[in-house]
């Protein structure tokens, strides 16, 4: 119960990573604000969870919704921990990319996460709290046909250990975590359609050291770990979780 008591936001929480966070975090004693667009994803992670998850819609696309989910959440008792893991995957060649797509990746992935922090900030500074971002190993290397979303995650990084160095006097950690490939709807998406993808270039990086892809309970631990008392002298950090993609 390394939560009980703690108030958290949980973005993306209607499947994946998202979800698997909300009910670890349920689970361990958290009272969970999850949140996402997805209504019926939503009520299927309140109906899994172990104990009372409070569920709310919206588009992180939205300043005024994330302002108002962040309001919605500290009511009574505060904030405690917030987790960005909201996002969205859109891929293909580059050079038939354009300029919309582009900006809806990041303003997602990168603007929304943004927008979470800025609304969420004070309540952390009143309780101690900490943030832990979804980043992804798109961020720390180049990955063929994500343009926008590497260039997010690239962007997540960064926005992390910025904010990480100018909230530290004021108590408050901030951590990413990093996932390569992981078994969620988002990761498994197909290019559209009439792509010329080459397969093998995708695949360089595929898992070397342990077998298989990731699941989402795999990175909801550590971002439980990173959002809990046992990492307090970690901030301003990105933590890879891979099965060692990076590491080949």
């Amino acid at each position: 119960m390394r939560f009980s008591g703690k108030r958290v936001i949980v973005t993306g929480a209607a499947s994946g990573i998202g979800r698997a966070s909300a009910l670890l975090f349920a689970a361990e004693g958290a009272r969970v604000m999850a949140a996402d667009r997805d209504a019926e994803g939503l009520a299927a992670t309140r109906d899994m969870a172990a104990a009372p998850v409070d569920t709310i819609a919206f588009d992180i696309c939205d300043v005024a919704a994330c302002q108002s989910l962040v309001a919605s959440a500290a009511k009574g008792a505060g904030i405690d921990i917030l987790c960005n893991i909201a996002g969205i995957l859109d891929w293909g060649e580059t050079a038939d990319f354009d300029e919309a797509r582009f900006a809806r990746v990041l303003a997602v992935n990168l603007t929304g996460t943004y927008a979470m922090c800025r609304a969420t900030l004070p309540y952390l500074v009143e309780s101690g709290g900490n943030i832990v971002n979804i980043a992804s190993t798109a961020g720390l290397q180049g990955v063929p046909y994500t343009v926008a979303y590497a260039a997010s995650k690239h962007g997540v990084i960064g926005l992390t250990k910025s904010i990480a160095v100018e909230y530290a006097s004021r108590g408050v950690r901030v951590n990413a975590v990093c996932p390569g490939h992981v078994n969620t709807p988002m990761a498994s998406s197909p290019p559209p359609k009439g792509s010329e993808i080459d397969w093998a270039l995708m695949m360089r990086n595929a898992p070397k050291l342990t077998d298989g892809i990731c699941a989402p309970e795999d990175i909801a631990g550590m971002v439980a770990f990173l959002a809990s008392d046992s990492a307090r002298k970690v901030s301003g950090a990105a933590f890879t979780i891979d099965g060692g993609q990076l590491a080949g």
